[in-house]
């Protein structure tokens, strides 16, 4: 890859040697985009941020999109074909992510969501975005905590009022853009009490965690999402599940992705039901 306007390096024995004031790589390896984005954090000494900085902690696979770096005011370097500079007057605390000085992931989120929101963006990518915010809180990678103080320090983000609702349904259990839909169009929507999400239930010596729950009637809903329940051996993991939580005296509803985005008030009907059903047998 060749533009007079990015950034100035040579790769040479596998290493990074600073040239000019051009980005300059050899063609094999133009598509390559670790070796991109050591030539962008080379040539600006900025940290990978926004998108690029998910992709370097593993929450979006690389493509070829411009690579955006953030660094300090007093950098002169200017943004280019297939590279995109911001400057900001609170510097993160850079951190070393597969070898590449990267913002905070925490940050990284909130600052792709702001791009993804920004004027002219296709939904996909906000779509994207929630899926790796959801993805780093779920399996620890990120803390709510910490995204929140990055969301509450930027007043003017775009899509900040939607992140807002967005990390309150987090902090609620959500954890799958599934649940995400089951809490706004099903769960708040009922006319019986809400359950609560993420459960832990003791049966038979197995910890099982429930999607939703009201523990008073012993009622659980659980969500299968078709990413991860559309094998044979999940499905035989779910039956044996159910089976042990109704030998615990649990009734346990699934509903299918396809059922629950497409039928919804059938949905919120066939729980609140239950609920009554398992209050009048159990209280």
């Amino acid at each position: 890859m060749t533009s007079p306007r990015s950034v100035g390096r040579w790769l040479a024995a596998g290493e990074l040697v600073r040239l000019h004031p051009g980005w300059v790589t050899v063609p094999d390896l133009a598509a390559d985009w670790q070796v991109r984005a050591r030539a962008a954090v080379g040539y600006t000494a900025g940290l990978l941020s926004h998108g690029t900085a998910l992709t370097a902690h593993g929450l979006r696979p690389p493509d070829a999109a411009p690579l955006h770096v953030t660094v300090a005011p007093s950098r002169r370097v200017r943004s280019g074909p297939g590279l995109v500079v911001h400057r900001t007057v609170r510097p993160p605390r850079g951190l070393l992510v597969q070898g590449l000085p990267t913002t905070p992931v925490e940050r990284a989120l909130v600052e792709a969501w702001g791009a993804a929101c920004s004027a002219g963006r296709l939904p996909r990518e906000v779509d994207d975005v929630r899926a790796a915010l959801l993805e780093a809180t779920r399996d620890r990678y990120a803390h709510v905590a910490l995204i929140e103080e990055e969301w509450t320090a930027r007043p003017e983000l775009p899509g900040r009022a939607e992140l807002g609702v967005l990390l309150g349904l987090v902090r609620r259990g959500c954890q799958s853009p599934l649940e995400l839909y089951g809490v706004v169009h099903v769960f708040d929507r009922l006319t019986v009490p809400a359950p609560r999400q993420q459960v832990p239930v003791d049966v038979g010596g197995r910890r099982y965690v429930l999607d939703a729950a009201w523990e008073d009637v012993k009622l659980a809903v659980e969500l299968d999402g078709a990413a991860f329940h559309g094998s044979r051996e999940q499905r035989e993991r779910d039956l044996r599940r159910d089976a042990g939580l109704a030998a615990a005296g649990w009734l346990v509803i699934r509903f299918s992705h396809h059922r629950l985005t497409t039928e919804p008030d059938a949905c919120r009907a066939e729980i609140e039901a239950a609920w009554r059903a398992r209050r009048h047998l159990l209280g």
